[in-house]
């Protein structure tokens, strides 16, 4: 039995490792439909659930799934799938004498490619880190094109690293993408950039210049206004400054601004993913401090310049990792870290979009996704070469419950019956974690600022 219906006049998609949700969201604002997303972090599940309430979420390993298990779930037994898109972990670590690929720390990669193989879909998108181009670590790169080569795939040549700032986001953000081919059909290309990173007046460019920092940011109200914020994400607010072109997009208040995707009924005057910050006096002092465009020397927090774009907003680390805390920007004109809401908007995340309502999984979720208006892009080269017009549908789907983004990890796999996968210690590594809160409380300390909560 299927767990959802199957559209019939939209390609289809499979996203695997989708976290959040962002390369999710950019293929169904390309036309597609994203009809599965396979997330092993029950919090990340919970919330692709809450934003894809169509879409089913399979909350395990890729490891621990077969193909056959997948199209059971979906029931697309012998539908052709078009495109699985990811990005897996990958060490991309050389060991001399052996193949990368055998390397137990690239398991992953290996499994996105069975995966692959198993469903054999038309096209694939492989996502990872730019460091994989360079170095040792490209010989990672050559022995997946020998991988695909063998499985019936042919990845588009040269490979290319895309930069966010490119594509209409305000961020550098640079990340390699492969795009994989059935053999005998059509490669897609690369998409062309659309926009060249927010600088100074009187540089002359091609493109027209992406979105700045005060673009996204400025028509939003100050948070630190807001006492409900001290204890909640969300505020319902009555009064919004002008936005620019960009954040009206961010805000949907066209039509254009879903794409292709589908409309989410939401309430556009609720501000959410946005609880404050504490920060100490001395801290916020340091801040206004420092220039925008450096970085804050303590806390090495990088200040956003309101003309240029952001630097690469980062995940941090999860439990199993010692849970560093994703380090959020200063904000270019208010001396304190920027909310979820304004990271997820130097993200380009509409502002439909949720996350987990604590600062440091909602971070975490969008520091681990990619932009939504890259993915989109990369998105509508694979529609080019399946031949589809893209379809604006009409229907409009409502959100998931709000018990999805305030579930901690314990409830989170309860909810999914699933084990705990997240930061499990044995007793030899008990020490290691409290040695590991010492060293987070002190530097929440010398900071002046929570890192929880």
């Amino acid at each position: 039995m299927k767990d959802r219906p199957i559209a019939k006049d939209r390609p289809i998609a499979i996203d695997l490792f989708s976290g959040v949700g962002g390369l999710s969201l950019g293929f169904e604002q390309a036309g597609f439909d994203v009809v599965a997303a396979v997330e092993i972090d029950p919090i990340h599940a919970a919330a692709h659930k809450f934003n894809f309430p169509n879409c089913v979420v399979i909350p395990k390993s890729i490891s621990d799934l077969t193909a056959r298990e997948i199209r059971k779930r979906l029931g697309i037994e012998s539908k052709e799938v078009d495109v699985i898109i990811g990005g897996p972990p990958c060490q991309g670590f050389s060991l001399i004498g052996q193949r990368v690929l055998e390397d137990p720390r690239n398991s992953l990669v290996r499994e996105f490619l069975r995966i692959v193989k198993e469903i054999s879909p038309r096209y694939f998108l492989f996502e990872n880190v730019k460091g994989l181009t360079v170095g040792s670590h490209r010989q990672i790169l050559d022995e997946l094109v020998e991988e695909c080569n063998s499985y019936g795939y042919t990845i588009r040549t040269p490979w290319q690293v895309l930069n966010a700032f490119n594509y209409g986001v305000p961020q550098d953000r640079q990340r390699l993408f492969l795009l994989g081919s059935r053999k005998g059909i059509p490669q897609p290309n690369y998409p062309e950039p659309s926009t060249t990173p927010a600088v100074s007046e009187g540089t002359l460019s091609l493109f027209p210049q992406s979105p700045s920092c005060g673009d996204a940011l400025d028509d939003l109200p100050d948070v630190e206004v807001f006492e409900e914020l001290i204890d909640s994400d969300s505020v319902l607010i009555n009064a919004w400054n002008n936005p620019s072109s960009y954040a009206a997009e961010m805000r949907c208040l066209n039509d254009d601004a879903w794409h292709y995707g589908y409309r989410r009924n939401w309430n556009p005057s609720l501000l959410t993913s946005s609880a404050r910050t504490s920060h100490t006096e001395i801290s916020r002092r340091r801040f206004s401090q420092t220039m925008p465009g450096d970085v804050e020397p303590i806390s090495r927090f990088f200040k956003l310049p309101r003309e240029g774009v952001s630097n690469t907003l980062r995940a941090g680390t999860d439990s199993a990792r010692g849970a560093f805390t994703s380090p959020r920007p200063i904000h270019y004109e208010k001396n304190r870290c920027i909310t979820v809401r304004e990271m997820a908007r130097l993200h380009g995340f509409p502002d439909w979009f949720r996350f987990h309502k604590t600062k440091w999984h909602g971070a975490r979720q969008v520091g681990n996704a990619v932009p939504p208006p890259l993915g989109r892009a990369i998105a509508s080269e694979f529609i080019k070469v399946l031949a589809k017009e893209p379809i604006r549908p009409n229907t409009s789907l409502d959100l998931g419950d709000h018990s999805l983004l305030e579930m901690d990890m314990t409830e989170a796999s309860k909810y999914w019956g699933v084990d705990v996968p997240i930061g499990k210690r044995d007793r030899k590594n008990g020490a290691k974690k409290r040695k590991q809160e010492d060293i987070e409380a002190v530097r929440e300390k010398k900071l002046g600022v929570s890192l929880s909560g």
